[in-house]
């Protein structure tokens, strides 16, 4: 099919003037982290007191208690679930052997129970257990008008590992799990509507966002003002989004990532994946498993969501964080006469299986036990990063958004172009660019 056919076909559908091909942002970005995996809670005060002063990073409506979306991705506090679940007679598992997963659901009651049942079923279909659902905490007071006409019923969903089964196993059966439901949910709009979404769902991070603006992230979730939730690592994201509806699922942080900036190739990137899905294999999902993820990318989310739902998938299929991030957002690596022989056959390799995500594009990621960041090859987004005396690493869009004193910095810089930034909390180091890819590129005869 052509692209004006396709442009046609898509205008033939339209909805009034607005395109989706056209959204883009400038939102603000960063993460706290403590580099030698020390969980407290002043990480996630320090981010959300960093996101909080990103205000002017975040758009808003005519209604200025209306925000495009902001958010922050945290590991899962195992002792504050404890506690909390153990006060209500519920008895959770060991870390890693329960999953939690972040729901928005409708507000209807009818809906609501259409959508826990379908999500229950599927998830005891997958061999998984529902431990309980939790409804979370929340002070809806200082929101817009926009944001409570379309505000969901927030709740998690523990769900258990089977006995046996690995926590790599379990992470991708709840990756199933997720992606399934919210296509399932799709094909009953009907009965359950389409206000039924899974933010996150894991065994190591949840996701705490909405549409809210960066202050008000603090005063909804009331978990987050609990000295009992900890981390070593939150990463936050305010959005900016121009020519676009906000919405409460596009809020950011996603699973993986934060994004500022605007993926140009995105109609493309989104067709290509499409067009490949049937002949995707795997070792670590069944051929059943893949057929539930299909699609992988989705046409109603936004350009950063369908590049976060790219990485999950890689990731979960077994390679590793950054090795996915060299994948899908590459150096400049074609015309570049003194690129080391090896590094440059790598990202040739991985050219004829995934094309580049381009745009100008800085990347704040996680998978729980690494958090770096990324710029895309023209480095038009740029980002900074300080190390202190005690450990404690701060990326950001912004300087001087968390305000800490110069003596206490030992090590400070920005992102460069193409180049990778990592903190690797289980190993309590920072993992230079060089390192990182010298090691990837090294693991396969690529050239």
């Amino acid at each position: 099919m052509q692209k004006e056919e396709l442009m046609k076909g898509d205008l033939e559908k339209a909805d009034g003037l607005y395109r989706s091909d056209f959204e883009h942002d400038s939102c603000g970005i960063g993460f706290v982290a403590h580099l030698k995996g020390e969980k407290s809670h002043d990480i996630i005060e320090n981010a959300l007191t960093m996101l909080t002063n990103m205000e002017h990073r975040g758009g808003t409506g005519f209604d200025v208690c209306c925000g495009d979306g902001a958010g922050l991705l945290i590991q899962i506090p195992h002792d504050f679930f404890v506690d909390n679940c153990t006060k209500r007679g519920y008895a959770l598992p060991a870390f890693g052997d329960y999953g939690v997963g972040m729901v928005f659901f409708p507000s209807d009651e009818a809906k609501r129970d259409a959508c826990r049942e379908l999500f229950n079923e599927i998830i005891e279909d997958l061999g998984l257990t529902v431990i309980r659902y939790r409804l979370v905490p929340k002070d809806n007071s200082t929101l817009g008008q926009a944001a409570l006409d379309t505000e969901p019923q927030i709740e998690q969903v523990f769900v258990g590992k089977p006995e046996g089964m690995d926590t790599q196993e379990f992470e991708r059966k709840l990756y199933v799990a997720r992606n399934f439901a919210i296509h399932s949910a799709r094909e009953k709009v009907e009965e359950i509507g389409t206000d039924f979404y899974i933010i996150s769902m894991s065994t190591r991070t949840i996701t705490y966002k909405g549409q809210f603006t960066t202050a008000q992230v603090r005063e909804y979730f009331l978990d987050l003002q609990n000295e009992k939730v900890v981390s070593a690592m939150a990463m936050f994201h305010s959005r900016f989004s121009t020519n676009t509806f906000p919405a409460w699922r596009l809020a950011q942080p996603f699973r993986y990532l934060s994004h500022n900036g605007e993926i140009n190739t995105v109609r493309g990137n989104v067709n290509w994946m499409r067009a490949r899905e049937e002949l995707l294999q795997t070792s670590n999902f069944t051929p059943e498993e893949l057929k539930m993820l299909h699609p992988i990318c989705d046409r109603e989310m936004s350009d950063s969501s369908n590049l976060d739902m790219v990485i999950e998938l890689l990731v979960l299929s077994g390679r590793p964080l950054a090795q996915v991030m060299m994948m899908v957002i590459p150096e400049a690596w074609q015309s570049h006469e003194s690129m080391d022989e090896v590094k440059k056959a790598f990202y040739e390799y991985h050219s004829c299986i995934m094309e580049p995500w381009d745009g100008p594009a800085s990347i704040s990621f996680t998978d729980g036990n690494v958090i770096g960041a990324t710029l895309d090859r023209n480095g038009l987004r740029p980002s900074r990063y300080l190390v202190t005396d005690d450990d404690i690493v701060v990326m950001g869009s912004e300087t001087g958004s968390l305000v800490i004193d110069p003596a206490r910095v030992v090590k400070k810089g920005r992102l460069q172009p193409g180049k990778i930034f990592i903190a690797d909390l289980v190993q309590g180091r920072i993992v230079s660019d060089d390192e990182v890819k010298a090691d990837i590129c090294s693991k396969q005869p690529y050239g």
